[in-house]
């Protein structure tokens, strides 16, 4: 039976946040808000927790995992970023974005794309994500909350405790995200971007 805990959405309760934060380190799935709508997140070296998470999507082998980072700085650790692409990066954090970058060593294998060798990588703009960061002091992994059979994630943490409180380790309430994804943009080293997915965040820098 999982835990759930109603953090505030812009005050998160540091108490709370340090639970968190170690079920992640002990090896816990958890469920949590983004800037987009409700993730599933866990430790990044944990190839146990990425499992039960495949399992809860019901994905294939080929499913592309994101690192949830803190800022910048982790970005440049997890993927190789030019001059050209970090200004983009630099303009577009925090937000609902998933970047498409060339990954780095740092990344595990199983993380990357096996034929491209490129990694998902984004930084929200939501509070209680960032605090589950900046306590954990390294990216999450994650994938977006969408159940078999749906098309749409998951955004009401109530429902979510309803279908998944057997599942995962930790819901967490914080209050309603919405239906829509990120945009996934892949940057090329020569500074094309590439939209992989229309969502959430607004593309009409692209028009210019």
């Amino acid at each position: 039976m999982s835990q759930y805990f109603e953090i505030h959405p812009e005050n998160p309760q540091k108490r709370l946040i340090s639970q968190a934060v170690q079920i992640i380190e002990k090896g816990g799935v958890i469920v949590y808000p983004t800037d987009s709508c409700y993730a599933l997140g866990c430790h990044v070296g944990d190839k146990n927790a990425m499992e039960r998470i495949a399992r809860i999507r019901r994905t294939d082998s080929k499913h592309n995992f994101t690192l949830v980072c803190r800022d910048l700085s982790d970005i440049s650790v997890y993927a190789r970023v030019n001059n050209v692409s970090y200004r983009t990066l630099k303009s577009l954090t925090p937000g609902p974005y998933t970047f498409i970058l060339q990954a780095t060593n740092e990344v595990p294998r199983r993380l990357q794309n096996p034929k491209r060798k490129t990694i998902g990588i984004r930084v929200p703009d939501n509070p209680i994500c960032q605090e589950l960061l900046k306590e954990l002091n390294e990216p999450m992994m994650s994938s977006t909350l969408i159940m078999p059979g749906s098309d749409l994630p998951e955004t009401d943490a109530e429902d979510i405790r309803a279908k998944l409180e057997k599942q995962v380790d930790l819901i967490i309430d914080g209050g309603n995200c919405g239906y829509e994804p990120t945009s996934v943009l892949a940057l090329s080293d020569d500074g094309d971007i590439e939209v992989r997915r229309q969502g959430r965040g607004d593309l009409s820098f692209l028009d210019r």
